[in-house]
């Protein structure tokens, strides 16, 4: 099944027999999906068009895939002249990292936008409010005006109107609506307000159409299906590009949510892309794509990389983990960490056989030495290797995926991981 997705705000939509779902675009910027589905899980194609001239940069996005997350629009440690080495074309930013840190939207606005700003032109940038390592959403702080959030310069309160208006000045290819995020333990009527609120900035934020980008709608709910189903119902009527799913990563279980997850998607309509924050693990990541989820976030590399582990698990087309060999100490089924004096005259590179640029020129001995002289190029090279090897890990899933394969992968590699390491931390 084959769907076609551009965005808009305005325009009606037209149909027709070649493409079925079409909706036309706005001049400015334009967003095309194209999903293939295999049961829940699904492979696409997010095809982004820069500028005015479609014949200017396309930019192709395979799905599921990984958003790469940025401080100030950069990975953390990677530099501009290293971000070709990684294959992706898709970053995540916080309209909060600028505004509430000094940079003003009138100096953006004057800088032509974020894409000028950094000297991104072929890059896709995502905003999204929630950066679950700067810009944390704070449940207790959220009034009727807007969400709150924990921000390296305090905590801050947004409302839609200030948000829309750095979504115009930022000038981002897709965008998340606010949304009012809430951990699993809050209550049922916490959970309501929570849906309530989140569906009227969503509004508000249409009404203020910043004529930029695509909108995605915020779904949340908390740890209530009833409440989960309902937003995700809300969102579905509105006349937005695609789907947000926030409040994730905030204390549910495991085993509680693939409940949650199909509850959401269950009601969302097929033809449109659906992107989710606070699964990082790759266990948390098929469970996403077993549910029907797009994109997904990458703050797991960012804790990985600072605590010095470099990713390790095989990326074996059938899902087995048996294959992982541990070095000596410092070891589980998914990493190893690099400072331990295991590694210190170790000259082999962290994987033999990937092709990033951290394991074609480094070693373990090397990147051992600079994480403990507290060389910031450390982080550099293994954010490098990490942010690599993730990608592949999603290459190998959307392969399984269109082989039909995805749930005999998932299982295999679910089960292989768990027993020759049973109870072992997988968590970073």
């Amino acid at each position: 099944m084959s769907f076609t997705l551009s965005s808009s705000l305005s325009l009606p939509l037209s149909l027709s027999n070649q493409n079925p779902f079409t909706i036309t675009t706005t001049p400015t910027s334009a967003m095309k999906f194209l999903v293939k589905q295999t049961r829940n899980a699904r492979v696409g194609s997010l095809e982004i068009i820069l500028g005015n001239n479609p014949n200017n940069n396309i930019i192709n996005i395979n799905t599921p895939n990984l958003i790469i997350s940025t401080c100030k629009g950069l990975p953390h440690f990677i530099s501009p002249d290293l971000l070709s080495s990684i294959p992706s074309s898709i970053l995540q930013v916080s309209p909060l990292h600028f505004t509430a840190e000094g940079v003003s939207t009138n100096t953006v606005t004057k800088l032509g936008g974020l894409h000028q700003m950094l000297g991104f032109n072929k890059y896709c940038i995502v905003a999204v409010p929630r950066d679950s390592i700067q810009c944390i959403p704070q449940f207790k702080g959220a009034t009727k005006f807007g969400p709150s959030f924990d921000t390296p310069s305090g905590r801050l309160l947004v409302k839609p109107k200030d948000y829309v208006e750095m979504i115009s000045c930022m000038k981002p290819n897709i965008w998340a609506a606010l949304a009012d995020e809430v951990p699993a333990w809050v209550s049922h009527k916490r959970n309501k307000t929570s849906v309530d609120r989140t569906l009227k900035w969503l509004d508000d934020c249409l009404t203020l159409n910043p004529e930029t980008g695509s909108i995605f709608g915020a779904i949340v709910g908390g740890s209530s299906l009833e409440e989960r189903k309902r937003c995700a119902e809300e969102v579905a009527k509105r006349n937005v590009s695609g789907y947000w799913i926030g409040g994730f990563g905030l204390g549910e279980s495991m085993d509680e949510r693939p409940a949650l997850l199909s509850a959401i998607t269950d009601v969302l309509a097929d033809e449109k892309p659906r992107m989710i924050c606070g699964l990082g693990l790759p266990e948390e990541i098929l469970q996403g794509i077993a549910a029907g989820i797009d994109l997904f976030d990458s703050t797991y590399i960012y804790t990985l990389t600072l605590g010095g582990f470099a990713l390790t698990f095989p990326l074996d087309k059938n899902g087995n983990q048996h294959n992982f060999q541990p070095s000596q100490i410092e070891s589980d089924s998914t990493k190893i960490n690099l400072r331990a004096t295991a590694y210190r005259n170790d000259t082999s590179p962290i994987l033999e056989d990937c092709s990033c640029y951290t394991c074609k020129n480094h070693t373990k001995a090397y990147i051992n030495h600079l994480l403990n002289v507290h060389e910031m190029l450390a982080q550099i090279l293994l954010e490098i290797h990490n942010t690599h090897h993730y990608l592949m890990f999603f290459q190998v899933i959307r392969d399984a995926i269109q082989d039909g394969r995805f749930e005999k992968f998932r299982q295999t590699f679910l089960e292989s991981r768990r027993v020759p390491f049973e109870g072992e931390t997988i968590s970073a």
